[in-house]
């Protein structure tokens, strides 16, 4: 099998599961969530995009529900003792398959937890749940059961991350070399996720930002490339990935020479990335930290060109987004906890300017200073021809 982890750390997670259960009463659980069953088991597949369920039970059982096509890849990267496949027939609908191998698993009448906040889960699929499974057993959501539990790393986790930011540092570095008048987009973007791959990293959770121009004001990615002027502006929002653990940074590089208003907004995102890092601290909140980035912006009168969430956790995730939970926003009471990795984005886009500016970068909470994972300065990136 090929496993990331040791044996000792597959048992200790399966442990706080089944803490977590004992402690919400459940007799079992539906992992819909590809992260879920990576973390617990190690499986690793896209096949989420179809129909799978990993059950899990409090007296130590486990059973896959999948298509043919991932018998052999659970079978080859994960720990899971009992595969199972759902057969693709006519109309028949593998929740009713679900359905049938819980009873063979005398499941009926207990309390099932579900999965539902997920990619994994259509809401097709949630509603046949919801039909199949409600007079069969006493059903409810535990989405967020094991995304908190996954939202502190062990050591072994840690090795994978620090791994993941060298890359990101390696590939940014990589793609500033592409940056000049006259570059392609394409060139930019080549030179940084060749970096991740011939360094032995993975395909990211959701394709690298990059947008020069007016372009560079935006926040998510979109087909079509770009040649860079003489005067000009790239944002790049990335991340290195190692066995699916995201390190992500994000940077506004300026070509040619920045204008007043790039080095005003510059100041107000370095000023609010050092807020930010005071709040990284056991025992504040989600929220503490996205008030103190909201403080040090508004307070340079660039309210309007913020965003209303300065960061969130990384670990393990598949497409379509490396993003994870507790996410940094207004009154989040998500409290921050040692052994966190926590991606910080100061982003200010000046829409009537035309001027974008991005800070960001990842750290590790500790039992004090959160640690950057980055080893980049955190000037203000200036190219010229």
């Amino acid at each position: 099998m090929a496993l990331h982890f040791s044996d000792e750390e597959f048992k200790s997670r399966l442990a706080k599961l089944h803490a977590t259960m004992e402690a919400e009463k459940l007799d079992a659980m539906l992992l819909f969530a590809q992260e879920s069953m990576y973390w617990l088991t190690g499986y690793d597949t896209f096949g989420y995009c179809f129909f799978q369920c990993l059950v899990v039970t409090s007296d130590n059982r486990m059973v896959l529900l999948t298509r043919s096509a991932d018998e052999r890849q659970a079978k080859h990267t994960s720990n899971i003792p009992d595969i199972r496949i759902w057969i693709d027939r006519g109309s028949a609908s593998p929740v009713s398959q679900l359905k049938e191998m819980l009873f063979d698993m005398d499941l009926l009448g207990s309390r099932i937890g579900i999965e539902y906040d997920t990619h994994g889960m259509t809401g097709k699929i949630a509603l046949q749940i919801n039909e199949e499974l409600s007079t069969f057993a006493d059903i409810r959501d535990a989405s967020p059961l094991i995304p908190e539990l996954r939202s502190v790393k062990s050591q072994e986790e840690i090795v994978y991350v620090r791994k993941a930011a060298e890359l990101a540092d390696k590939a940014y570095l990589a793609g500033l070399d592409e940056i000049r008048p006259g570059a392609d987009e394409g060139r930019v973007l080549a030179a940084m996720q060749a970096t991740i791959f011939e360094g032995g990293g993975d395909y990211p959770g959701n394709e690298f930002i990059i947008g020069s121009g007016r372009d560079a004001l935006l926040c998510r990615y979109k087909a079509g490339r770009r040649v860079l002027e003489a005067q000009d502006q790239i944002t790049l929002e990335w991340a290195g990935s190692y066995r699916h653990y995201h390190a992500a940074l994000m940077r506004t590089v300026v070509i040619g020479t920045p204008s007043d208003r790039h080095q005003e907004m510059y100041l107000a995102a370095r000023e609010a990335l050092a807020a930010v890092e005071t709040q990284l601290v056991s025992g504040r909140t989600f929220g503490d930290v996205f008030d103190a980035h909201a403080e040090r912006i508004d307070s340079h009168g660039m309210m309007p060109h913020r965003l209303n969430a300065c960061g969130y956790s990384l670990g393990a995730r598949f497409t379509p987004s490396w993003m994870d939970t507790p996410m940094a926003y207004k009154a989040n009471p998500a409290e921050v906890k040692e052994n966190m990795v926590i991606f910080m984005h100061m982003i200010l886009m000046d829409s009537i300017s035309g001027t974008a500016m991005t800070l960001g970068q990842t750290y590790l909470t500790t039992q004090d200073t959160p640690e950057s994972l980055s080893t980049l300065p955190l000037d203000l990136p200036v190219k010229s021809g």
